[in-house]
C-alpha cells in the first residue's frame, strides 16, 4: 500500500509552523521584539499615536500631518451605529458577556453596510474604515447602556483613542489618561499570526466578507487562553489586600501546579515588550487612583513568579491593571482589546485578499479502518 498523507507527523497547536507570509507585524520571541511594518514597538510607543500606528499597518507608512488629519476625520465620522443595531445591543441580556454582544453586533452590521456584497478594493477600503470605527462604538455604546447612561457621539476635535475612552466613560480624559490609553490600544493592535488573526485570515481566504472575518476573530479572541486572559489576570488581586499576602498565595498556586493568568507566553521566551511598556503606566495610574496596594501586589507577584519559575508577565497582566485604574469594568477588558485588534485584523484581511489562496490544511486521521456496515437490526 502506498504511504498515506495522514501518516505525516501532526504538530499540536501548529507550534512553530509557518502558515503564511505577512509584512504587517513580526514577533521575535527570542529577543523580545515586536515590529509593526519595520518599526520597533518601543519607538512607535514613544513617538506615534494609536491612529498613526493603524495608518502604518493599513497603508504601509506613517502618515504626514495632513494624512493623519484626513484619516482621523474619516474614522471619527463613522463612529455611529445603525438604529437597528443599537436596538439589538439594547435588547441583549444584562448578563451577556460584552464579547458575545460585540460579536453579534459586528455580524449584524454586515446587513446594514451600504457596500455589503461589494468586494472591490474601493468598497473594502470604505468598509474597513467603517467597520473599525463601528467596532469601537459598539463597545462604548454597550457600556453606556449597561450603566443606564445615554450613548455619546464622537467628538470631532479628539483623536481616535481619546474618543474611545470619552465615549466609554463620558468625560474627556486628561493627558495622562489619554496617553496611557493610546499606548494600551497600540500595544494590542497586532501580534503576528496569533489565534484570532489566523482565524480572520482563514475566513478571508474563502473570500467571505470583512464582517464575517472579523466575527471569526472576535469569537476566537474571547477565549481565556487568548484575549480573555486579561479578565482572568485580575483574579490574582481578588481577596488580596496587600503585597504582604502575595508570597504565600502565589507560592501555593505554584506548588499546586496552577496556572497564574497573565504570566508566560507561547512565543516570548524573554520579557514581553508590551508588558515592559505598560508597567510604568500601571504604577502611575494606580497611584493616581489610590490603588497602590494593587500595584504592589502585581509587582510582588511578578518578582516571585520570575524567581521561582523564570516566567515573565505578559501584556494581559499590566493591561488589566491599566484598564482597572482607568475605571473600566473587568468584563469589558477583552472588548477594549478587541476594539484595537480589529484594526490589526483588517490589515491582515486586506493582505489576505491581495494575495489569496484558500487556507486548507490537512489533518492526520487517527480513527478506525475497514469497519463493516452492519444491518440496522444487528447494531448494538
Amino acid at each position: 500500500m502506498n504511504k498515506r498523507r495522514d501518516e505525516a507527523v501532526a504538530v499540536r497547536g501548529l507550534e512553530n509552523v509557518i502558515a503564511g507570509e505577512t509584512s504587517t507585524s513580526y514577533v521575535d520571541g527570542i529577543n523580545g521584539l515586536l515590529i509593526y511594518r519595520g518599526h520597533d514597538i518601543r519607538d512607535l510607543a514613544e513617538n506615534a499615536s494609536f491612529a498613526e500606528a493603524v495608518h502604518l499597518l493599513w497603508y504601509g507608512k506613517l502618515p504626514t500631518k495632513q494624512e493623519l488629519e484626513t484619516f482621523r476625520s474619516r474614522l471619527i465620522g463613522e463612529m455611529r451605529l445603525p438604529s437597528q443595531v443599537l436596538r439589538m445591543i439594547e435588547l441583549a441580556p444584562q448578563g451577556a458577556h460584552p464579547m458575545d454582544v460585540l460579536r453579534t453586533a459586528v455580524s449584524a452590521l454586515a446587513m446594514f453596510d451600504p457596500d455589503s456584497g461589494n468586494m472591490t478594493s474601493e468598497a473594502n477600503e470604505r468598509k474597513r474604515i467603517r467597520l473599525f470605527a463601528q467596532t469601537i462604538t459598539i463597545v462604548a455604546d454597550l457600556y453606556r447602556m449597561r450603566e443606564g447612561l445615554n450613548v455619546l457621539s464622537a467628538d470631532p476635535h479628539m483623536g481616535v483613542a481619546e474618543n474611545f475612552l470619552y465615549m466609554l466613560r463620558g468625560t474627556s480624559p486628561d493627558t495622562e489618561e489619554r496617553d496611557a490609553f493610546e499606548l494600551l490600544l497600540m500595544l494590542h493592535l497586532d501580534h503576528g499570526f496569533n489565534a484570532s488573526t489566523f482565524a480572520t485570515r482563514v475566513t478571508a481566504s474563502t473570500l467571505a466578507d470583512m464582517h464575517a472575518a472579523v466575527t471569526s476573530g472576535l469569537g476566537t479572541l474571547k477565549g481565556p487562553l487568548h484575549g480573555g486572559a486579561n479578565e482572568r489576570a485580575m483574579e490574582l488581586f481578588d481577596g488580596l489586600d496587600t503585597g504582604d499576602q502575595v508570597e504565600a498565595y502565589v507560592e501555593g498556586m505554584l506548588n499546586d501546579g496552577q496556572k497564574i493568568m497573565g504570566f508566560g507566553h507561547r512565543v516570548y521566551k524573554v520579557e514581553d515588550p508590551r508588558a515592559r511598556l505598560l508597567r510604568e503606566w500601571a504604577r502611575l495610574l494606580c497611584h493616581r487612583a489610590d490603588l497602590q496596594d494593587l500595584n504592589e501586589i502585581g509587582e510582588r507577584a511578578e518578582q516571585i513568579v520570575l524567581q521561582r519559575k523564570g516566567i515573565y508577565p505578559n501584556v494581559d497582566f499590566y493591561s488589566a491593571l491599566v484598564q482597572h485604574a482607568l475605571g473600566l469594568p473587568r468584563e469589558f477588558f477583552t472588548a477594549v482589546f478587541a476594539g484595537a485588534r480589529t484594526a490589526g485584523w483588517l490589515a491582515h484581511i486586506v493582505e489576505q485578499y491581495g494575495d489569496n489562496r484558500l487556507i486548507r490544511p490537512m489533518s492526520k486521521y487517527v480513527g478506525l479502518w475497514n469497519q463493516p456496515v452492519l444491518p440496522i437490526d444487528q447494531r448494538s
